[in-house]
């Protein structure tokens, strides 16, 4: 492809995507397609010859687009948002287009150098512990999921705690409604699943202090070794906040590494407002991460993860062989990022952060998390004041949860109607044992109108 060809076919390729974007609300967020149904139209084997792609926007219409779930459409309401504002989708083409492999300084010293930075700024617009600026002895990198966040920290737990073996006396400890990727994570580390303890949690679905404190107090004298807790901010159930502080007393007194996910709530620290119930004890952890890409306007993948302590995580994570030493990492003056992380190669993400903030500001990122919070605050009082509904969780940021009063099968019925119908797009959990309907309010162009008409068709179900 000549440059003349990519100009041609990019220009039609933006023009359909802003055309998408127009038209988003039209589709059923929810694609209706039935299984095998797009693979069937696509040629059971490779093409013998190129071709000029002069039909490749009408397939991405005609075939592609109704086997999507919408996920930038307004009338999104499910699992969390996965917000890309158009800002982000151009630097995500930029970043593509550079091409560049940014796994040391050496290989592209800019894609280094803006991630700093750009972890930094975040560091400062949501008012987090200056422990976590790269000019004190922490840092941050931008990864591609807090999964791989809670990874990289159990990871560099262990090796504080035993260093690189396999160690069975060791014992990890979250909430019954952390995060999936917590239990994965201890299985792709090569822990078994009983070293993993499940505390419970109290009324507001936030892990009980103390009972971690019991549950490792007791696994001490078994003998076994506690090295790693993870509390939430946000759980995905009900967006739960875990008191921080009161853990990282107990985990600290057990020299246990501290890891919070705060992988939704993360964006609203923004708002200095919302600030005390997200970062409340965090300047007495060992890391902590959040999504940029669900909340904060731009396109996954983009996780920020930050340490107190770089040291801690690249002495677990750095392995050197010859073909990747070079003059600059030896010098000892530059950040190397694949020491950071589980993965050699790494994306240069922070160019599409830099744009979203460039074009937001801080007054457009807060006006933002507001708008949908303030919504979230509203659809609870409507829940609260309707005789047919009632809500089962707190509301501290964008997230409500409810169900019918009639039970769970009355409020199923409803969550399969509103999908059914493909207007609006929402998701289920369990809570107290409770079939529970969540509406997780976030995506880019969501306003009060879309909520107000998802409400008013749940109301009618109901």
């Amino acid at each position: 492809m000549t440059t003349d060809q990519f100009r041609t076919l990019g220009h039609e390729l933006i023009d359909f995507i802003a055309d998408y974007r127009d038209n988003i609300a039209d589709y059923p967020v929810l694609s209706q397609v039935e299984p095998g149904e797009i693979a069937g139209q696509l040629n059971a084997t490779p093409p013998e010859h190129g071709e000029d792609l002069s039909g490749l926007v009408e397939d991405l219409r005609s075939m592609i687009a109704p086997g999507l779930t919408h996920w930038q459409s307004p009338n999104f309401f499910a699992y969390f948002s996965a917000n890309a504002s158009l800002p982000s989708v151009l630097g995500e083409l930029v970043s593509a287009g550079f091409g560049v492999q940014g796994m040391l300084w050496a290989t592209s010293p800019a894609a280094t150098e803006v991630e700093t930075v750009m972890m930094d700024w975040l560091v400062d617009l949501c008012g987090l512990p200056g422990g976590f600026h790269s000019s004190s002895n922490g840092g941050g990198v931008m990864l591609d999921s807090a999964s791989s966040a809670v990874l990289t920290s159990m990871v560099a737990a262990r090796y504080r705690a035993v260093g690189h073996r396999s160690a069975p006396e060791l014992r990890a400890y979250t909430s019954n409604q952390a995060h999936s990727s917590v239990l994965k994570g201890m299985r792709v580390a090569g822990f078994a699943d009983e070293q993993l303890r499940s505390i419970d949690v109290d009324a507001e679905f936030a892990m009980r202090s103390d009972l971690l404190a019991e549950a490792m107090t007791q696994d001490v004298a078994d003998g076994y070794v506690p090295f790693f807790v993870v509390g939430t901010v946000g759980t995905t159930s009900s967006t739960a906040i875990d008191p921080i502080a009161e853990i990282a007393t107990i985990a600290t007194e057990h020299g246990a590494w501290i890891h919070v996910d705060a992988a939704f709530a993360g964006s609203a620290a923004v708002a200095p407002e919302l600030r005390p119930r997200v970062n409340s004890g965090l300047e007495a952890v060992d890391s902590y991460s959040f999504n940029p890409h669900k909340w904060l306007l731009t396109n996954f993948d983009a996780a920020a993860y930050w340490v107190a302590d770089q040291h801690s995580l690249t002495s677990a994570m750095a392995i050197v062989p010859e073909y990747l030493k070079n003059a600059a990492t030896e010098s000892g003056q530059v950040i190397d990022y694949r020491d950071w992380m589980v993965p050699l190669g790494r994306r240069f993400r922070a160019l599409k952060l830099w744009m979203v903030i460039r074009w937001y500001g801080a007054e457009g990122l807060r006006a933002f998390v507001r708008d949908h919070v303030a919504i979230a605050q509203e659809l609870s009082g409507w829940v609260d004041e309707h005789s047919s509904f009632e809500r089962l969780s707190p509301t501290p940021f964008s997230l409500v949860c409810f169900a019918h009063v009639e039970g769970d099968d009355r409020t199923q019925e409803i969550v399969e109607a509103i999908n059914a119908a493909g207007t609006h797009y929402v998701t289920h959990t369990v809570l107290n044992g409770r079939y529970t309907l969540r509406v997780a309010i976030g995506s880019v162009t969501t306003d009060r109108t879309h909520v107000e008409a998802l409400w008013r068709d749940i109301v009618a179900l109901g």
